[in-house]
């Protein structure tokens, strides 16, 4: 606010401390639009990766999957990006408490809130190759439609509530998912998964790795 500006609740002295706040939340909101028509930060990141630790973890994973993934060469460019994002991902596919397809149903959702065009697109692949999530499951993921199934249908909600709420649930939300034979420790599983792929969705909206070709079958774009 300039020096020269009086506050919105003395220029209009007859509106309530709620009313002002909510005014100024809708001013925020509205630049907020504003600043994502801005172009988007790239960095521009050295693609050697000569540190020992980030080159373990890339030997480790080009051993088990065959390949190193393009945004896994960009993390690497911070030791404690990959180290801490291997680590958190790996242990939630251990010990989150999910089934293989429920954490990927997990994972799409958080990607698909964060817009991360990246991991929309590998997660599909490893939905359809790997988790074996049914694919209209997955394609409903992606196309912001209703999951055809109810117990995956609360599950992505609940996720995508958490996500997009920065970890607040609401009770109506919590009861919803206990209701379909969740436990509360699974909303701190979820948690898990939304810490991970934080990480690697913001990484990638400034790094901007290229979708791998192993990747490409399941491209997903954010403008559809």
């Amino acid at each position: 606010m300039s020096p020269n500006t009086l506050p919105l609740d003395k220029m209009i002295p007859n509106w309530t401390r709620n009313q002002t706040q909510a005014l100024y939340l809708s001013i925020e909101y509205f630049s907020l639009l504003i600043d994502k028509k801005q172009k988007m930060a790239d960095l521009k990141l050295e693609e050697e990766v000569t540190s020992e630790i980030s080159t373990q973890i890339l030997e480790e994973t080009e051993k088990n999957l065959g390949f190193i993934p393009n945004m896994y060469l960009k993390m690497a460019q911070n030791d404690s990006l990959l180290d801490a994002y291997t680590y958190s991902y790996d242990s939630f596919r251990k010990h989150s408490g999910f089934s293989p397809v429920e954490q990927e149903v997990i994972l799409l959702s958080i990607a698909y809130v964060n817009g991360c065009e990246y991991c929309v697109s590998a997660h599909s692949f490893v939905a359809d190759m790997m988790s074996k999530v049914p694919t209209e499951v997955t394609d409903a993921i992606r196309n912001g439609a209703p999951i055809p199934d109810e117990k995956l249908s609360v599950l992505s909600k609940t996720t995508k509530a958490l996500t997009e709420n920065r970890g607040h649930l609401s009770d109506t939300e919590l009861a919803a998912f206990l209701g379909v034979g969740y436990t509360e420790s699974h909303v701190l599983g979820i948690i898990t998964g939304i810490a991970a792929k934080t990480m690697s969705n913001y990484s990638n909206h400034n790094t901007h790795p290229e979708v791998d070709e192993a990747f490409r079958g399941r491209l997903w774009t954010k403008n559809g």
